[in-house]
């Protein structure tokens, strides 16, 4: 265990058999370990019958090897990668329902679109924003718009992919992915 006290947010990916319960196992495999999960996301990989998880969990290192060694002891979990260390995209997307009229939905869509975002509904009584970014620009945009009264926030949670050629997928052998060996050089 790390004594020094650093912790840090860690993005940890998953490459985990997309089936009934994995998600329902990997949750309770956190939960049993007293790890938190600030954030996570679920979707469809690259290889057919395989998920993508995207975790964001705070800890120090020790935390780190302690998840990566639990989750490797679930049987549909193939693979796992810290991707804090490594040169990373990160985004997230966000939906903003914030309360509006006549007076003021010219400046919150000017604020709106100081950051790049859309604005995806207008109603009489409010304006729904969707922005994509890295965390930090979405919690800046939120923080704008707070004068207004946010009524609601949808939130995905971090999604993260290695810069260059690098992946976190496997290795495809003729037209069957192999996934017994993973091969962090190769995407199918």
């Amino acid at each position: 265990m790390d004594l020094s006290g650093n912790t840090q947010r860690h993005t940890i990916s998953a490459l985990v058999a997309d089936k009934p319960g994995v998600l329902a196992r990997v949750a309770g495999l956190f939960s049993r370990r007293g790890f938190n999960i600030s954030n996570l996301s679920v979707g469809r990989s690259e290889s057919e019958g395989l998920s993508r998880m995207t975790f964001v969990v705070e800890g120090d290192e020790w935390v780190v090897e302690q998840v990566t060694k639990q989750l490797y002891k679930l049987i549909d979990v193939i693979r796992v990668s810290d991707l804090s260390e490594d040169s990373i995209i990160v985004r997230e997307l966000a939906f903003i329902k914030v309360k509006s009229d006549s007076s003021n939905s010219a400046e919150i869509i000017k604020i709106a679109e100081s950051y790049r975002a859309n604005i995806v509904d207008i109603d009489k009584d409010s304006l729904i924003i969707e922005v994509t970014g890295d965390d930090g620009k979405v919690d800046l945009l939120l923080n704008s718009l707070k004068p207004f009264g946010v009524r609601e926030t949808m939130r995905t949670g971090r999604i993260a992919m290695t810069r260059g050629a690098a992946t976190t997928g496997l290795k495809k052998t003729s037209n069957m992915v192999d996934h017994s060996a993973p091969d962090a050089d190769v995407v199918p």
